[in-house]
């Protein structure tokens, strides 16, 4: 049984990263941290890192950027690995999370889903076969107007893995609007929408000549995250020191 202390118990994916343990025999919320202990919460709840001493295997993290400098902190202090689902955060906080890594277990991905993760190695060996034949790739993403950048970082991880497929040769494109020319065909293009509540889709297209490939991933809920976290708790428990992320979960 893995045992896990929430951090943002309170918040919507810690309640729903709750729902999924009670369904899952292998796995157990130990302990809960947040700033105010308004739930009615199956589990003990402390409003501070330093006054939480529960025994656990693993810290699920889905608080907000500001916070995650202490948890780390605390992790690396009590040894126990974390999975870091918050997203937003600095340049400095991606050092700070490196540094970490060197000395306790830390998992962070630009995407939870476990049917994101698996896209990305789709993608990858896809772009290995048809890029290699010359077809464009193209990248459409789509999100609720809530969303204030663009494109998304599951867009971009996607681009990512597309570009180290074809050995970091592509370079990418966002507007086309302030140029009239050809595309490049060593671009591979990013366009992001942004309407009504759109949890989120990816889109990526492989053009050739009289073929087109597609591959898609649309998620209905934000529960998907919550699924796929809880995966990567149990993944990573008991993991020596190091930096993860989701692919090494599927």
């Amino acid at each position: 049984m893995v045992r896990v202390i929430m951090h943002g118990c309170n918040g919507h994916m810690g309640q729903v990263i709750r729902e999924i343990t009670e369904q899952d025999p292998d796995i157990t919320i130990a302990a809960g941290i947040d700033i105010a202990d308004n739930k009615n919460n199956p589990f003990p709840v402390f409003t501070s890192l330093e006054a939480c001493k529960a025994e656990a295997d693993v810290i699920i993290d889905f608080s907000t950027a500001k916070a995650v400098d202490a948890l780390l902190d605390y992790s690396a202090g009590r040894g126990i690995p974390v999975v870091i689902c918050t997203t937003g955060l600095s340049e400095e906080q991606m050092v700070h999370l490196k540094e970490t890594s060197q000395k306790v277990a830390v998992l962070k991905s630009a995407n939870m889903s476990l049917g994101v993760n698996t896209l990305l190695k789709i993608v990858k060996e896809a772009a290995r076969i048809l890029g290699g034949a010359g077809f464009d790739m193209e990248i459409v993403e789509k999100h609720h107007h809530f969303k204030v950048d663009a494109p998304s970082g599951t867009a971009l991880a996607l681009a990512d893995s597309i570009n180290d497929a074809m050995e970091g040769r592509y370079h990418y494109v966002y507007d086309r609007s302030q140029k009239r020319e050809k595309r490049d065909a060593k671009e591979i293009g990013i366009s992001a929408v942004r309407g009504g509540n759109i949890v989120g889709e990816h889109e990526v297209i492989f053009a050739g000549t009289d073929e087109v490939v597609e591959f898609k991933h649309t998620a209905y809920s934000k529960a998907i995250f919550g699924k796929g976290a809880v995966e990567a708790a149990k993944f990573l428990a008991g993991k020596p020191a190091g930096l993860y992320d989701m692919s090494d979960v599927v």
